[in-house]
């Protein structure tokens, strides 16, 4: 290998470990930021897909973590701030999403901890029901930020005061990686496995 090769190879293994090579990520038409920034911490993309429902694209969802998670158990378990977004790629009726989401979150939230997440899920039913609808292209975060709490943002602008229990943040996740999720093929996506 000649010096020049060397070089080039030392100056892109330096690149991406610095990460100065991380782009923006699309998927079905939607740009995903790679690395973001929340609460002070940088939080990489470690996996993002569309959740159908039947044939239809519903939305894209993308998963932020510190660093990369391959089971839903590291993902629970990982510290420091955490955002999952969820970008519309259709027209929805946010009472219709909140049911799913609600449905989602009881099917695979553990019995013994629901009555705890009862209040907060009633919360979170009436933040879906004030938007009426969200449009392809409008977006929502649900950001587990430690000190604060889980905070759930329509559009950009969080919705009422944060939900304070770890427990409810790793229930909403169990929407996507529980045992009954809301799209399988999604999990895995969103776990980083190839789809």
């Amino acid at each position: 290998m000649t010096f020049r090769k060397q070089l080039v190879a030392a100056f892109a293994g330096l690149t991406l470990s610095l990460g100065v090579l991380a782009a923006p990520m699309e998927v079905s038409g939607i740009k995903l930021d790679d690395p973001i920034d929340l609460a002070g911490a940088k939080l990489q993309l470690n996996g993002a897909g569309i959740r159908y429902k039947a044939v239809f694209k519903v939305y894209v969802a993308a998963m932020y973590l510190g660093k990369k998670a391959a089971t839903p158990e590291e993902v629970y378990a990982m510290p420091g701030p955490k955002r999952m977004a969820i970008t519309l790629v259709r027209e929805i009726d946010s009472n219709e999403l909140g049911k799913s989401f609600t449905t989602a979150f009881t099917e695979n939230a553990p019995k013994a901890e629901m009555s705890k997440l009862i209040p907060g899920l009633i919360k979170m039913g009436q933040i879906f029901a004030a938007q009426r609808k969200l449009n392809a292209g409008e977006s929502f975060t649900i950001d587990w930020i430690p000190g604060t709490g889980t905070v759930i943002s329509v559009k950009g602008v969080p919705q009422g005061e944060p939900f304070k229990e770890p427990e409810f943040f790793t229930a909403l996740m169990r929407i996507w990686y529980g045992p009954s999720p809301a799209d399988f093929r999604l999990k895995d996506q969103l776990l980083g496995k190839p789809a």
